[in-house]
């Protein structure tokens, strides 16, 4: 193989697999992180927002993997993050220290809160996942009672930025972590979102493999 691609439950065997290839291995994802997701999603908001640099980026629901990952890139860009979760279900700490870290170095924020609507304050694009990842399905009849207020519905839309954006990694739970009203309404980029996995992936394996 020229490159591997890799989805794992587990970070440290994305770790393992890595040290020992001797060809490039993409984090296709793992419980720690969805990189290869991040860059289709920066890729949709510069499209329907025309930059990336000062805007705000709201999370609402559980800190997995995608909200790992988010908080890493928006750093780096350039966006401000703010990232709603019940108690207990924060991001990663270490992750959340890096990402303070590069905020701090190009001048951005990141705000951990329980509060829905004061991170959707405002914010130009709000962004959320299943409240249920793969392997957590034990959990899932009390992340569903204590996720329930952690929603984007039409009342958290009107806190946003009028202009916002509204992703979701999909597949997505109609009526938990999003409803329908917003999920076929005018500010859903969710398909243009799923089409540019295509092609945020493609410049990854072009770039890795030096064409690029």
């Amino acid at each position: 193989a020229d490159v591997i691609m890799y989805r794992a439950f587990d970070w440290r065997t994305m770790k393992e697999l890595a040290k020992h290839a001797d060809v490039p291995v993409i984090n296709g994802l793992d419980n720690m992180e969805h990189p290869c997701q991040i860059a289709a999603d920066l890729m949709t908001v510069k499209e329907h927002r025309g930059r990336l640099k000062g805007l705000k980026l709201a999370w609402v629901g559980d800190g997995n993997n995608v909200c790992n990952s988010l908080l890493l890139a928006t750093a780096m860009v350039g966006m401000d993050m703010s990232v709603a979760t019940p108690k207990g279900y924060e991001p990663d700490a270490g992750v959340v220290k890096d990402a303070r870290r590069l905020a701090k170095k190009n001048r951005t924020t990141i705000t951990l809160t329980d509060d829905v609507e004061a991170a959707a304050k405002g914010a130009d694009v709000l962004v959320t996942d299943t409240w249920v990842s793969m392997g957590e399905e034990a959990e899932k009849a009390k992340k569903e009672t204590l996720f329930k207020d952690y929603q984007i519905n039409k009342k958290l839309l009107s806190i946003a930025d009028k202009k916002c954006v509204v992703l979701h990694c999909l597949p997505a739970h109609r009526g938990q972590e999003i409803t329908d009203d917003v999920m076929d309404g005018p500010h859903s980029v969710v398909f243009d979102e799923a089409e540019n996995r295509l092609h945020a992936q493609k410049a990854i394996m072009v770039r890795l493999l030096g064409k690029a």
